[in-house]
């Protein structure tokens, strides 16, 4: 939940949720936290029931579209985001090739220090904006859009060629890095 409103209110849903690097930073230009994210969701999926429906990582924010079974999914989301954000962080502060380092962690400190839910750094935005899937016309639309991301941005020609989607589980040209449960 954010402190705009946005909270999943039927958790037995479906949902379309987006998170994003705080100020929009493209940390995941780097594979490394890429893996990060991959791997804590392939733990949620195996340990906390997330259903993962489709989904997008990009430079700077993620798009999934998800639903749990035994669990919250706002639970699964929140410690999704507080532990990817923790490994990331430190990842960031590890990582002796990282020329952005410095700059990055200003970033996450500041918009930290902003924030007292806090005790050091942000990484994530606080809200997620999900939204129900109510109709098979708006699980389509939103299951386009996310694959449609990397090519609106113009890193691939065609979804499907791009890796950290679902889109080859759902254009069957391939199986994608997450296991998907398609609708």
């Amino acid at each position: 939940m954010s402190e705009g409103g946005y909270k999943i209110r039927n958790e037995a849903g479906i949902h379309f949720v987006t998170f994003a690097v705080v100020e929009w930073v493209d940390v995941f230009t780097r594979k490394e936290y890429r893996d990060i994210v991959l791997d804590s969701i392939r733990y949620c999926q195996k340990e906390k029931g997330l259903l993962l429906h489709g989904w997008c990582l990009m430079s700077n924010h993620i798009h999934l579209i998800i639903s749990a079974i035994g669990q919250n999914s706002s639970d699964i989301l929140r410690d999704l985001k507080k532990f990817t954000s923790k490994q990331i962080i430190q990842a960031i502060i590890n990582n002796p090739q990282e020329s952005r380092k410095e700059w990055m962690l200003q970033i996450f400190e500041k918009t930290g220090a902003e924030n007292s839910r806090n005790t050091k750094y942000q990484f994530w935005r606080q809200d997620n904006q999900p939204k129900e899937i109510f109709s098979e016309l708006f699980w389509i639309q939103k299951l386009e859009y996310i694959h449609k991301n990397p090519v609106t941005a113009g890193i691939v020609d065609n979804a499907d060629d791009y890796l950290y989607s679902s889109a080859r589980d759902y254009y069957g040209t391939g199986k994608g890095l997450l296991d998907i449960v398609i609708l």
